[in-house]
């Protein structure tokens, strides 16, 4: 089968590798019919090398028609039509069923001290191939899956593989008080989904990014929007009585911008051989915290900050002073996507689609073009916001572009 596989920084290739099969009684096969880029793949792109591969198959946002299933599935059979949780878990652990399934004790990568095994995502979380190919191995498959009717697009589930149900968990956390306000950092395609997420619940959504595409999307969802300047803070805090938002959505993570010295270290590490990069990433301060450090000075005192971007650094300086004496509440974490995902399902199905999940993709393009589109989503070019890769679909001359404003 065609995937998109890891070859070191920035070299990503289209290549034959063999077809997945079933490996365990619990496994399943499917048919890869759309798969997603996301924004912490450009962390595999840039960054976490070390923890790779040459040819890992990458990519966790995937859905697809099963082909075959193992002799102890019960709930699938060919045919079905599914998207697949980032994470992989098992359904019946205590973390699982009180609903951490990011954190499942069954699938834990205790190598590494890390929680539940991800699809495409390094050593660290298993080291399990992706579903940037044109079909997947899905591992206890009775539970990671999210079966789905026949009839709508792929683009109206795809997104409750991971960035939907991300973005909602972020507002769940944010705990933003029924007449609140809660600001954005961010408006990749997890702070679009949290930001229209928070308005349909009510709120007042400010939201910063310096990508005059991306505050368009937010705007023409009723998200007050902002550029990132130098006066962005405080311009914030004045549009809320001078006190600042009752709660802050990091949507940025460990690549924000505003951080020469930790841009300058991650290039420095990427040189290293990785056994000597390994320990650097996995206990050095690496991340860039200009999203987080403008998180915890913008939320007003005794107000809550949500973190959804990836962070990978294990001795980030934060301003403890500050968290304490403004009383601060942080919460953060993996996505556990089954817990969201039967709240999410009606929405996703509502014909008048009230997140806008038809207005988010604006790139589309067959498997082949992947190393192409993660180049263009990285360097945030050609306006490019959300990419989606069909496996059957053939190769065109460029990337086939529709921007979603004009669907």
């Amino acid at each position: 089968m065609k995937a998109l596989t890891w070859h070191g920084k920035r070299d990503v290739r289209i290549e034959q590798v063999p077809d997945p099969r079933i490996l365990e009684a619990t496994d399943a096969i499917i048919r890869v019919t759309s798969t997603a880029i996301c924004g912490s793949d450009l962390h595999l792109y840039e960054l976490l090398g070390p923890f790779l591969d040459r040819g890992d198959i990458l990519g966790h946002e995937s859905m697809g028609e099963v082909v075959e299933v193992g002799s102890a599935i019960r709930s699938l059979a060919p045919g079905d039509r599914v998207v697949i949780p980032f994470n992989i878990a098992c359904g019946t652990c205590w973390f699982c069923l009180r609903g951490l399934q990011s954190q499942c004790e069954t699938t834990q990568v205790r190598e590494h001290g890390s929680g539940a095994s991800l699809f495409g995502y390094t050593k660290l979380y298993g080291q399990v191939p992706g579903g940037q190919a044109e079909y997947l191995r899905v591992p206890l498959a009775d539970y990671n899956h999210v079966k789905v009717g026949p009839t709508l697009p792929d683009e109206r589930y795809l997104f409750l593989s991971d960035i939907l149900p991300t973005a909602w968990q972020g507002v769940e956390y944010a705990q933003v008080p029924a007449d609140g306000t809660v600001a954005v950092l961010g408006l990749g395609p997890v702070g679009q989904f949290a930001a229209r997420i928070a308005r349909t619940r009510g709120h007042r959504v400010l939201a910063v990014d310096p990508v005059p595409e991306r505050r368009a999307m937010a705007e023409r969802h009723g998200i007050e929007v902002f550029d990132l300047d130098a006066d962005a803070v405080p311009h914030l805090r004045d549009l809320t009585a001078g006190r600042g938002p009752d709660s802050v959505i990091d949507a940025v993570g460990l690549e924000a911008h505003g951080s020469p010295a930790i841009s300058l270290m991650h290039q420095a590490v990427g040189l290293l051989p990785d056994a000597l990069s390994r320990p650097v990433l996995e206990h050095a301060g690496v991340d860039r915290l200009a999203a987080l450090h403008a998180a915890i000075e913008l939320v007003r005192r005794g107000g809550t900050v949500s973190v959804s971007g990836v962070y990978a650094g294990d001795a980030d300086i934060l301003p403890m002073k500050t968290l304490f004496d403004k009383q601060i509440t942080m919460r953060m974490g993996q996505c556990n996507v089954r817990r969201w995902t039967d709240e999410l399902m009606p929405l996703v199905e509502d014909e008048a689609d009230p997140l806008g999940v038809l207005d988010l993709v604006t790139h589309r393009a067959a498997l082949d073009e992947a190393p192409d589109l993660y180049r263009l989503f990285q360097q945030k070019e050609d306006g490019c916001i959300k990419v989606v890769l069909n496996p059957d679909a053939p190769r065109s001359e460029h990337a086939a572009r529709e921007v979603s404003g004009a669907l």
